[in-house]
C-alpha cells in the first residue's frame, strides 16, 4: 500500500503552486521555498533507501494504472495553474514582488510537473501518452525535447558529442549555453535525418520540428494577442525558468563522467557508472524517481516505480540541493571533483 501511496507526495509541487497563486504576498515564492529550502533541508534527516523490489513484485507493480495516473493528473494541474496565473498576473492588483514570485514559482511547476514528467512519458510507446508528453513541453517552448533526449542524449550520454552531459570543471552557467544551444541544433538534425531516411522533404506535414515550432508560437500568440506583451513575456520567463531547471538537472547528472572509446572507434555501451544517483526518497517521489538516473538510461523503457538501485556514482545530497550548490562552481568542483576521480578510478578498461 505504501508504495501505491506514496507518489502522492510529488502533488506538493501543484499545491505549493496554487497555494502560492492563492495566498500571493511572501508565498508568492511557494514553489521556491519548497524546493531550494524546505526539501534540502528535509532530505538532511530523512533517510535514504537503496531497497529494490522483487522480480514478483517488481513485475506487478509495473503493471499497476495507479502510477501511470499519477503522471497523467499532472496535465490538467499544470494546465490550470497556468491559467491561473495569466490571470492572476493580468487581472489582479500585484507588486513586483508578487509577481516575480508567482513567475518564479511557475517556473519552477512548469520544470517539474512539465518537463519532468514529459521525460518520463516521452519514453512511452503509447501514443497519447507520447502526446501528453509534447503537450507538457508546449509551455516551456521546449517541444524538442522530445527529439533530443529520446534520440540524441540517450544515444551520446558521457561523451563529448551529447550537450546535456556536463563535463569536468565546466561551469553550470557555460553549460546552460552549451546545452540549450547545442540541444536544439541536435534535435533539428536528427529530424533532418529522420526526414530525409523517409524520403520526405523539409516542409513537409512530417517534419516534427515544424510543428513544435508552430504550437509554441500559436500559444504564445494567444497570450501575447488576448493579454498583451507584458503578460506574453512573463509567461516566457516562466517557461524559460523551466528550461533552466531542467538544464541545471542535466549538469548534475553526468557531470565529469565520461564513457570510454573501445578500439572500433565507438563507444562502450552505457552502464550504470555513467550517472550520478542519489535515493534520498523525498527527492525520488518529487522527482518521480529520475534521481536513480543510472537505471533509467541503462534501461529507458523501465517505468519510474520499478527503477532500481544500482552500483553506481552517488551523489552526497539530493538532487536539489545538488543543483543550488551547482549554482556555486568553486564550491560544487570541491565537493565533486574527487568523486569523479574516484569513480573514474574504479572503472573497469574498456574492451
Amino acid at each position: 500500500m505504501y508504495n501505491r501511496l506514496k507518489y502522492l507526495g510529488a502533488y506538493i509541487v501543484p499545491l505549493a503552486l496554487f497555494s502560492s497563486l492563492y495566498a500571493k504576498g511572501w508565498l508568492s515564492y511557494g514553489g521556491l521555498i519548497l524546493a531550494f529550502v524546505i526539501i534540502p533541508i528535509l532530505e538532511l534527516f530523512l533517510p535514504k533507501d537503496a531497497e529494490n523490489f522483487d522480480q514478483n513484485t517488481e513485475e506487478n507493480t509495473a503493471q499497476e494504472p495507479i502510477y501511470s495516473w499519477y503522471l497523467y493528473l499532472n496535465l490538467p494541474l499544470l494546465y490550470g495553474g497556468l491559467v491561473w496565473y495569466v490571470y492572476q498576473i493580468a487581472y489582479t492588483a500585484l507588486a513586483t514582488y508578487e509577481i516575480v514570485g508567482l513567475t518564479l514559482t511557475m517556473g519552477i511547476a512548469l520544470g517539474v510537473m512539465g518537463i519532468n514528467v514529459a521525460h518520463e512519458l516521452g519514453h512511452k510507446s503509447v501514443w497519447h501518452e507520447q502526446l501528453m508528453a509534447k503537450m507538457l513541453l508546449l509551455p516551456n517552448f521546449y517541444m524538442h525535447f522530445f527529439i533530443e533526449h529520446n534520440r540524441g542524449h540517450h544515444v551520446n550520454i558521457a561523451t563529448d558529442e551529447d550537450p546535456a552531459s556536463s563535463r569536468l570543471n565546466e561551469w553550470v552557467y557555460a553549460f546552460w549555453f552549451r546545452s540549450i544551444i547545442g540541444g536544439y541544433v541536435s534535435a533539428w538534425k536528427l529530424e533532418l535525418n529522420r526526414l530525409k531516411y523517409v524520403n520526405k522533404s523539409f516542409f513537409s506535414l512530417d517534419n516534427e520540428m515544424l510543428w513544435y515550432h508552430f504550437w509554441q508560437f500559436s500559444y504564445l500568440a494567444t497570450i501575447l494577442y488576448f493579454f498583451g506583451l507584458n503578460i506574453a513575456l512573463l509567461v516566457l520567463a516562466a517557461g524559460f525558468i523551466g528550461i533552466i531547471l531542467l538544464e541545471t538537472v542535466n549538469y548534475i547528472e553526468h557531470y565529469g563522467l565520461r564513457r570510454q572509446k573501445l578500439a572500433s572507434g565507438r563507444y562502450e555501451r552505457v552502464q550504470p557508472y555513467h550517472s550520478w544517483n542519489a535515493d534520498y526518497v523525498l527527492g525520488r517521489i518529487v522527482l518521480y524517481e529520475l534521481t536513480r538516473h543510472s537505471d533509467h538510461h541503462y534501461k529507458a523503457a523501465r517505468k519510474y516505480q520499478i527503477l532500481r538501485h544500482l552500483e553506481s556514482p552517488q551523489l552526497p545530497m539530493g538532487y536539489p540541493a545538488a543543483m543550488l550548490l551547482a549554482l556555486f562552481p568553486p564550491l560544487w568542483f570541491w565537493a565533486m571533483n574527487p568523486k569523479v576521480r574516484y569513480y573514474q578510478q574504479q572503472l573497469p578498461l574498456a574492451g
